[in-house]
């Protein structure tokens, strides 16, 4: 950690939470709060449902592709300039969504609006550990945990009321004036938390170098894995929630926020108990203790759907209780990632942001179409990609401490 870390920050904890959990929010936020208007903008621009899925897509796998590079950039010229400058390039592309009139153009700026979104989730997590010895940052993270979970789950709600009330346009403005604030706000308090000691020199070949390093090592891709993949589990249903919800289990409009509402109450218990739990138990136990609660809500969800027509009131606990388990187990599996590098923290957090986003995307492009029509592919889909993240889990824990 930097050895100045008791000088740049003497607010409470919790506030510096707040301000990295708003950075990491930005991400899935601008994800989630256009998909309540997806046919509205699509008949206001004239544009078929495949070319609206292409907004998404674009989206999400320019927030991969470029967060290889936000972590490297700030191991470099430090967290704060690349923060700024993500932010900033966020807040023109929603401008630009906002002023699209032509589904092309719309692609274009969302694409960039994930290329920038990504500075924040990737940089605050270097900066947590930057500022933190192990057990404090497993506390922080997982108080930037319970903040982020909300925002999936809030994001089609605000989405949802500027879209009816205002128009789909209200909703891009809305993201513009988000990325205003948040430029203003870190430009004012977010400290530079990168010692010069630990800057690396930025040349192609020191880059590439650091990247075969990581990406080499399977001991860093497995814990990717494991941290990553299994967010999708959960994250499927969200990018269903409009055929899950409204056709499936029959659910109004007025109705969605049961769903959004215990989805966010899993992930804060699981992140509060996380945070607790720092210090007390071993990382490795805090793991398995997550992946058990996921590996068996999982199979409960896939056996109900099988056997019963599925009916909102048993159908969305499972998700919730998914969501407790993830968010019991990432802050640590997440540490451990940044701590397999720690003169590259930001390297570290691009990779696994990366592996993260890529799954995310390969969900929304295609594997949510593929089964979001059935609970029982929705319930399948999920136990599979939580699987990935056990095996994950079961190789590589043995190789960490």
């Amino acid at each position: 950690m930097n050895p100045d870390a008791h000088t740049l920050w003497r607010a409470p904890r919790w506030a510096l939470a707040l301000l990295l959990a708003c950075l990491g929010m930005l991400g899935p936020f601008s994800i989630d709060t256009y998909l309540p208007a997806f046919s509205g903008i699509a008949q206001s621009i004239g544009a078929t449902p495949t070319e609206m899925q292409q907004t998404l897509s674009a989206y999400l796998f320019g927030f991969a592709v470029m967060n290889l590079f936000h972590g490297a950039l700030s191991d470099s010229f430090g967290r704060r300039p690349v923060v700024l400058w993500g932010i900033a390039a966020f807040t023109v592309a929603s401008a630009g969504c906002a002023l699209s009139e032509h589904i092309g153009t719309l692609v274009f700026w969302r694409a960039v609006q994930g290329m920038s979104a990504g500075a924040g989730i990737v940089v605050s997590r270097a900066v947590i550990r930057d500022m933190f010895p192990p057990a404090d940052a497993q506390r922080v993270m997982s108080q930037v945990t319970i903040y982020f979970g909300v925002a999936p789950a809030v994001a089609p709600m605000v989405g949802g009321f500027l879209f009816v009330h205002v128009n789909w346009h209200a909703i891009f403005w809305f993201l513009t004036a988000v990325g205003v604030l948040l430029w203003i706000g870190n430009w004012k308090l977010l400290p530079e938390t990168l010692h010069d000691s630990q800057r690396q020199p930025f040349n192609a070949r020191h880059l590439l170098r650091g990247y075969w390093q990581l990406s080499s090592n399977p001991r860093f891709f497995m814990l990717a894995l494991a941290s990553g993949i299994p967010f999708n589990g959960m994250f499927l249903y969200v990018l269903s929630a409009p055929v899950f919800l409204g056709e499936l289990l029959h659910l109004g409009p007025a109705q969605f926020f049961w769903f959004f509402t215990l989805t966010i109450a899993g992930i804060m218990a699981g992140s509060f108990l996380s945070g607790r739990l720092a210090g007390r138990i071993k990382p490795k136990h805090q793991i398995r203790h997550g992946f058990v609660i996921m590996v068996a809500i999982s199979l409960i969800n896939l056996a109900l759907n099988l056997l019963f027509e599925p009916q909102a009131w048993w159908a969305l606990w499972p998700i919730a209780i998914f969501a407790f388990g993830w968010a019991l187990m990432v802050p640590v599996v997440t540490l451990m990632v940044l701590d397999l590098a720690p003169d590259r923290r930001g390297m570290a957090s691009s990779l696994q942001a990366c592996v993260g986003s890529l799954a995310n995307g390969l969900v929304a492009g295609v594997i949510a179409p593929l089964v979001m029509h059935s609970t029982v592919s929705l319930a399948v889909a999920s136990l599979l990609m939580m699987s990935i993240g056990v095996v994950a889990w079961i190789w590589v824990k043995p190789h960490v401490s």
